[in-house]
């Protein structure tokens, strides 16, 4: 039984609005990265290339969006009627995994980063695919 006071599932904010805050603020981090990648593929030297800032605030979007989602994929079980629930576990996985290469996109960021620019997309892209499927069903 979950006690009312402090701690507990009774004391988090409503997994739901969780979910659906953590979708929300995931989705503008993916329309910040596509628009990132976009000026950077288009840029013709350093100078045009998107700011360190714009980076570092496309990061912190997407790492609060991820943090959010945490205690949703940890809780009750989604998705299960529609045969969905491991997705929110795989899409939190990836999203770690696109989290981390950002991370290291970062610090090879005088070093050419396409190769991993392309990496941190095909994995944030599936796992946002993951997401978006298992919020549509849950």
């Amino acid at each position: 039984m979950i006690s009312s006071g402090c701690g507990g599932w009774a004391s988090w904010p409503d997994p739901t609005r969780l979910l659906a805050v953590s979708f929300y603020l995931l989705t503008a981090a993916v329309a910040a990265g596509t628009i990132l990648a976009l000026l950077h593929l288009r840029a013709t030297d350093a100078a045009m290339r998107p700011s360190l800032l714009a980076g570092i605030a496309h990061g912190l979007i997407g790492a609060i969006g991820l943090i959010l989602l945490i205690p949703v994929v940890l809780g009750p079980a989604r998705g299960v009627a529609a045969g969905a629930a491991v997705f929110g576990p795989i899409a939190a996985w990836l999203l770690s995994g696109a989290l981390a290469t950002g991370g290291i996109m970062l610090l090879r960021r005088r070093k050419d980063p396409a190769v991993t620019m392309a990496i941190h997309a095909g994995i944030a892209i599936t796992g946002y695919a993951m997401l978006v499927a298992w919020y549509a069903v849950s």
